[in-house]
Formats: C-alpha cells, structure tokens, sequence
C-alpha cells in the first residue's frame, strides 16, 4: 500500500450500472436506502432483523466490531460470528458497501442501490454518497482505450469533514 493512503475494495459486488444519469458535478446520490431484509437466500432470524436494523441506523461506515457492540449495548444477542456471517451475505446480495481503512480494517454501510462512490471523513467516519459522471466518463474511456470489457470500478474519496476540521476532532 504505497504511502499508507486509504484504499477502498468493493471486491464483492459488481459495478451496478451507470451513473444516476446526472451530467452535472459530483453531488449526494438520492436514490433511497434499502429496507431492512434478511439477505438473499436466507430465512429471516432476530438476529439478522437486529444488524439490518443498526445498519439502517447508522450513516457512516462501521467495523463488524462496532456493530456487534451496538447490538450488545441495545440488549440484542448477536454472536460476533453472527455478525460476521450476516455481513458476508448482505455483501453477497449487494446490500451493504465496503471499504478498507488504511490500517486494512473493512468497514461496512448499507447504501442505496444506485451505482454511486463515497466521500468518507477519515476522522469521524461521516460519509457522503455522490454521483460521479466524470469519474464513470474516465473508467469507460481507459477501458475502450485498453480494449477491456466488462468494466466495473470503486472509487472513495478520504478526507476530513469540515465539522471535524473546525472541531479538530481526533482521528479514529
């Protein structure tokens, strides 16, 4: 990892199509976040009903450690393995993003099902949903360039929030 910089891996789902069509600047994706469901294929247990719930419930990007401690501190008994399962199918099905710290720790969001990148504050963790046409625009032209096919491609974008740059909040 050149640097240490942030890298973000989406090994598990495929690009979901082209961008929401939106020619203009990079700007917050719309598309409305999933309802919870258990993920495909697998009958529906409290446990997973519980993490589906936290996932909704949160908008920036936790560890599976952190989830688990929030079903904990809510009274849900969820093994961590549960936890660790769970995520795995709802990466499989396509319902939640991840992304990997510059330590190599995934972190797991449930994003709406738009083709869309993340804008993610290295400090906090808030993260922004945008559009990238330009960035789509690039992707396909490398592509046609190098006769590849079949294109698909993750881009997130590290920084730090201006709450945190005003506040000067600790990196997590």
């Amino acid at each position: 990892m050149p640097g240490r910089e942030e890298v973000a891996v989406d090994a598990t789902r495929s690009d979901r199509g082209a961008a929401l069509g939106h020619s203009g600047d990079d700007e917050p994706v719309s598309a409305p976040v999933r309802q919870p469901l258990p993920p495909a294929g697998q009958r529906s247990t409290r446990q997973r009903t519980a993490l589906g719930q936290v996932l909704l419930e949160v908008d920036d990007f936790r560890s599976a450690q952190q989830l688990h401690a929030m079903l904990v501190q809510r009274g849900d008994a969820v093994g961590l393995t549960t936890v660790y399962r769970t995520i795995q199918a709802l990466l499989d099905a396509g319902e939640v993003d991840v992304v990997l710290r510059a330590d190599g720790e995934a972190l797991y969001r449930r994003c709406s099902a738009a083709h869309h990148h993340h804008l993610v504050c290295r400090r906090c963790g808030r993260t922004v949903e945008v559009e990238g046409p330009a960035v789509e625009r690039w992707a396909h032209q490398v592509a046609d360039e190098n006769g590849y096919t079949d294109v698909s491609h993750t881009v997130e974008v590290f920084g730090i929030c201006a709450s945190c740059a005003t506040t000067g909040t600790e990196t997590r």
